[in-house]
């Protein structure tokens, strides 16, 4: 692999991303922050370098693997800057293109080692797959990929505002408004996702961010699953997300994003997931499997009727993505211009 991005910045990067550039008139410069030496010092101490099948499944650069390649990249092509997180598989560091014109990412480290020990190598790579080809306002792009001996390296669209949990916490609910906008943006993502057969499966707030707007992102794909078939049976995702056909070991199919979505809109607007239950795993299974729901009086009710007509045993009933499209409570909010004061993310 080359160490220079060369001429891939203006012929391949420029042509296909629409992402934060620091040359284009109007656009102020972006500060990205203190580097704390975190890639090299992982390192040193951190994975090892895989063979045979696993290294060849991992080898993902995406100057060879795709159609349209953007030419080649390699750490070198970026100036680090402060660190934006730590994922199961390594750190998330903001970073920019060394060479005009200036390119602000989310550079995400993943160590191959570790994603063979966790045997989870074929779902990483269909996740890299998955996600360089969506292309939707409220879903991270993934511009591009390269790898080295021990890492892969994942260029990911910048989402200026951070995780959307973190202000789910400091705020401790959302407003109305500020729900039913985040909702009608998650709606229109997952039926893009649809569209393409990609069931996304661990919808939460914790796999959301915030673009330099405030607009949702969907942000994680880890289990997301190509499936032109739509009929899956593997378990996973988050429990208190869980639909009640996953809980109780049945197939599932694209209908499991709707009642994620139910969950996120009970979520936003309460603080804690509809089915939580303090006494442990078990407990909250049951309550899924009954859908033993109670939405607090505190919510309106044309927020309640959005949330019951998702959050319904069978899959095959609850209200599709169409609907929930132009449902009142979304309609109602989607007029208005922008959030009103102190309701921005």
């Amino acid at each position: 692999m080359k160490l220079a991005c060369a001429p891939a910045v203006k012929s391949g990067l420029s042509k296909q991303l629409s992402i934060v550039n620091e040359t284009k008139p109007g656009v102020k410069k972006l500060a990205i922050g203190q580097y704390d030496g975190g890639l090299e010092k992982d390192n040193e101490k951190r994975g090892s370098v895989v063979s045979g099948e696993a290294a060849e499944i991992l080898a993902l650069d995406h100057s060879v693997h795709t159609e349209r390649p953007i030419g080649d990249w390699s750490l070198h092509s970026f100036e680090i800057g402060r660190p934006l997180g730590k994922g199961k598989f390594g750190r998330v560091y903001m970073a920019r293109t060394k060479k005009e014109p200036h390119y602000i990412i989310a550079l995400k480290t993943l160590y191959k080692s570790e994603i063979v020990e966790s045997k989870v190598e074929k779902q990483v790579r269909r996740e890299i797959e998955i996600q360089t080809n969506l292309r939707h306002p409220n879903i991270l792009r993934l511009y591009g990929y390269f790898h080295d001996e021990k890492r892969i390296f994942l260029m990911l669209e910048f989402a200026g505002k951070g995780e959307l949990y973190k202000q789910l916490n400091k705020n401790g609910r959302f407003s109305e408004r500020r729900s039913a906008r985040y909702i009608d943006q998650m709606a229109d993502a997952l039926q893009y996702l649809h569209s393409k057969h990609v069931i996304h499966r661990d919808i939460k707030p914790e796999n959301l961010l915030l673009g330099i707007n405030g607009e949702l992102k969907i942000g994680d794909f880890g289990w997301s699953v190509h499936a032109p078939s739509n009929r899956r049976k593997t378990l996973c995702g988050t429990l208190d997300y869980l639909p009640p056909e996953m809980v109780l070991g049945k197939e599932h199919s694209e209908k499991v994003d709707l009642w994620a979505l139910g969950v996120l809109t009970y979520e936003f607007l309460c603080g804690n997931p509809p089915f939580e239950d303090l006494n442990g795993y078990n407990a909250t299974y049951k309550r899924i499997a009954k859908v033993d729901l109670h939405v607090p009086s505190s919510v309106s009710a044309e927020a309640k009727d959005l949330i019951e007509r998702l959050l319904v045993f069978e899959p095959e009933k609850r209200l599709p993505l169409s609907e929930v499209l132009t449902h009142p409570w979304i309609v109602k909010y989607r007029s208005s211009a922008k959030l009103s004061k102190g309701e921005a993310a």
